[in-house]
């Protein structure tokens, strides 16, 4: 590390060379709006929204996923060329439409740099050619400006904070696996307000709804036993959030668990490991890649049982051509176990098809 110190302040390159790579620390405290920007110094960061839009007719909803991935990459350090991709940006874009039965998605990647790809350190601006996500707006009233127009389909929406930031497990680190290391810097904004226009088949939507958004940064996420992993964010009717997560072995057993619950007005309830369960219930076998999806499931948590079940089947995306996973990510209601409708919100499921390589 020396060695590439000393090249990195000889040849002018990018200051991520200059510095080791960083560990995420319990002790660790989330400074705003600083931490809403990118974390160049860790391995694997993420922003992640995810919701349901409506427009005037009242009709069936759909769901959007945006998400901006930036990934170090480690073999560019001894390599001193200016167009060594040193940290690379990806994006997918989803839409679940209901009324037509499909989800519609679409995906980049880019090397950052160049005026063609950015994920800025101060705040959350990102870039990927004219696919942007931007924060704006005091720390505890932020609207997230999200533009993004796909093949057949285009966002522009704005996301508005209505809750304080939610610290994910200890203020903000969140333990992902058996050893400490394998943590995250990690918050949520749920219950996020949102607004704007969908373009879809030619019609122009105008849309509002209820949103969900993840930051999570890690340098070593995944415990080596561990496959993949299921996740639930859900805004409740009633002004609620839950987020509960479960990473798998390769045999389906839980390596780890965790998750939170916040009541409205109310201190953030985080979950350990032996306190969350996620039982599967019904199966979707995909066509294209024969993976076998639990649709349907029985979430245990400390402030009670829900069931978890989503709004249509087919909801998985094949991103191998950025970054090289296939997984299932929809829009998907929680109800109660009498099957009451509590809310709704989104469920993720990783390590089907192939293991999660982060």
């Amino acid at each position: 590390m020396r060695r590439r110190t000393l090249l990195a302040a000889g040849l002018g390159l990018p200051p991520i060379l200059a510095a080791a790579h960083a560990t995420v620390h319990p002790d660790t405290r989330l400074h705003f709006p600083r931490d809403h920007g990118a974390h160049p110094q860790y391995r694997t960061e993420w922003w992640y929204v995810t919701g349901a839009l409506e427009d005037e007719t009242q009709a069936l909803p759909w769901g959007f996923q945006i998400t901006f991935f930036r990934s170090r990459n480690d073999r560019a350090d001894d390599n001193p060329s200016a167009f060594t991709p040193r940290q690379l940006i990806f994006a997918h874009v989803a839409l679940t439409d209901l009324a037509h039965g499909r989800l519609r998605h679409d995906q980049r990647i880019a090397r950052e740099g160049f005026g063609v790809a950015q994920a800025a350190t101060a705040d959350t601006d990102l870039r990927l050619r004219d696919w942007t996500l931007q924060r704006d707006g005091p720390i505890h009233a932020s609207v997230y400006r999200a533009r993004l127009a796909s093949r057949d389909f285009a966002l522009r929406l704005d996301i508005a904070q209505t809750q304080p930031v939610l610290l994910q497990g200890q203020a903000g680190y969140s333990r992902k696996g058996p050893d400490p290391a394998q943590a995250s810097h990690y918050y949520s904004h749920p219950q996020m307000a949102v607004q704007g226009r969908l373009r879809l088949l030619q019609r122009e939507h105008v849309v509002r709804g209820r949103a969900w958004l993840d930051h999570e940064w890690s340098e070593a996420l995944m415990h080596p036993d561990a496959v993949g992993w299921d996740w639930v964010g859900m805004n409740l009717d009633d002004g609620a959030a839950l987020t509960a997560f479960q990473l798998r072995r390769r045999d389906g057993r839980p390596l780890w668990a965790g998750g939170s619950w916040r009541a409205p007005g109310q201190a953030v309830r985080s979950f350990g490991p032996d306190e969350v369960g996620f039982q599967p219930g019904r199966l979707w076998v995909s066509p294209a890649t024969q993976g076998r999806y639990p649709v349907e499931w029985t979430l245990q948590t400390p402030v009670g049982r829900f069931l978890i079940l989503s709004r249509l089947d087919a909801q998985e995306l094949d991103s191998r051509a950025t970054t090289g996973t296939i997984y299932w990510e929809g829009l998907s209601d929680l109800r109660d176990m009498h099957g009451r409708r509590l809310g709704q919100g989104y469920l993720e499921m990783t390590g089907y098809v192939r293991p999660v390589k982060l």
